[in-house]
């Protein structure tokens, strides 16, 4: 028994001194990627059509349901419907007034606490815009808990750029649309939410520790040089003053004001003064207080959408070398052995309680 016991602590350590390993390298991957992002710019555009992807689907548990009779008739009644679609098509050859199909583009954006998906975005938006027109409509898969400002601000101007051309801008969110992330949703002309996606958090928040203390129980001096009386305001090492905190929430409060106008804005029936206290909203709760526009996934939008219009989901991917596919591959692995051991030891809680 005590061998046991010993040889199973020796798998653990093992185990844990694996998984550290693993975690470091696909981080320096990662790190790599990031950085080889913004030196080398190359890639290109992935788009694909989903109405084909939807009839594929049908036809493939078609097949796998029916019977040999029965996928006969399908196969004849497909090959009529071919043949009455191709006799319809040939007749609107070099008919002028024939109205073109409505064509709708889905984008994805997962934004973390820099935004960083926002320079894929652009360039996706770049190029959906040299083709949209007025009839057209782009819809944007909008995941993020918000983040930085500035690059959540940059990240809502690209989606103004949509409107400024006049094309439907509708945002779904299946999940979180919050701070930056509901600034980005908020230029939307249509929100639609899943019922218990989190919306909202219309406020600023900014913290930092300060190791002043620390550094004068072992006598270390800190100095900091600044010309300009604001150039910096509260700081991690030196000691902070009165006068500094009230200015560094000065700043807050007006980047929240700016926050607020943008809102109202966009979104001018709601009520700012009542929402913009920072807190958050599930779906149903949000269309109460009109941050989204309707309830539901956007799943279910962008199928309802494939019956009057070709749908195509657009994304720009950057080439990835072999070292980064591998990179890519262990943090997978990591991730996906963390989230079982953690979804197991919460089952033998819930359990046990």
């Amino acid at each position: 028994m005590d061998f046991l016991l010993e040889y199973g602590a020796f798998l653990l350590k093992t185990l844990t001194l694996v998984v550290a390993v693993l975690v470091v390298v696909g981080g320096i991957v990662s790190i790599g990627m990031r950085n080889r992002r913004h030196e080398d710019s190359e890639g290109e555009l992935k788009i694909r059509k989903v109405n084909d992807e939807l009839d594929d689907n049908k036809q493939q548990i078609e097949y796998a349901i029916s019977s040999d009779a029965e996928i006969k008739s399908l196969e004849k009644s497909r090959k009529k419907k071919d043949k009455e679609q191709a006799k319809a098509e040939k007749k609107l050859v070099g008919v002028a007034e024939s109205k073109p199909a409505k064509h709708v583009y889905v984008l994805d954006f997962d934004g973390d606490i820099g935004a960083s998906d926002v320079d894929l975005m652009r360039r996706e938006i770049s190029a959906v815009l040299t083709m949209a027109t007025k009839d057209d409509e782009i819809v944007i898969r909008l995941e993020s808990g918000g983040g930085m400002v500035h690059s959540y601000g940059l990240a809502a101007s690209q989606l103004k750029r949509i409107r400024d051309k006049g094309i439907q801008l509708t945002v779904c969110v299946d999940k979180v649309a919050a701070s930056g992330g509901y600034m980005m949703a908020c230029l939307a002309e249509r929100i639609i939410a899943a019922p218990f996606a989190i919306v909202g958090s219309i406020g600023v928040v900014a913290q930092l520790p300060n190791f002043n203390k620390v550094l004068k129980k072992y006598d270390v001096d800190f100095e900091l040089f600044t010309a300009g009386e604001y150039k910096r305001t509260v700081t991690m090492f030196g000691e902070n003053t009165d006068k500094a905190r009230e200015k560094f929430q000065s700043d807050l409060e007006d980047t929240h004001e700016l926050f607020k106008q943008h809102v109202k804005q966009f979104r001018p029936r709601v009520d700012i003064d009542a929402v913009a206290t920072g807190d958050i909203w599930y779906g149903q709760q949000a269309i109460e207080h009109r941050l989204i526009d309707e309830v539901g996934t956007s799943d279910d939008y962008i199928i309802n959408a494939c019956e009057n219009a070709d749908v195509f989901t657009v994304r720009y991917e950057y080439k990835r070398t072999l070292q980064e596919k591998l990179g890519l591959s262990l943090q997978a692995g990591v991730e996906r052995a963390a989230t079982r051991f953690f979804t197991l030891l919460h089952n033998r809680i819930q359990n046990k309680s």
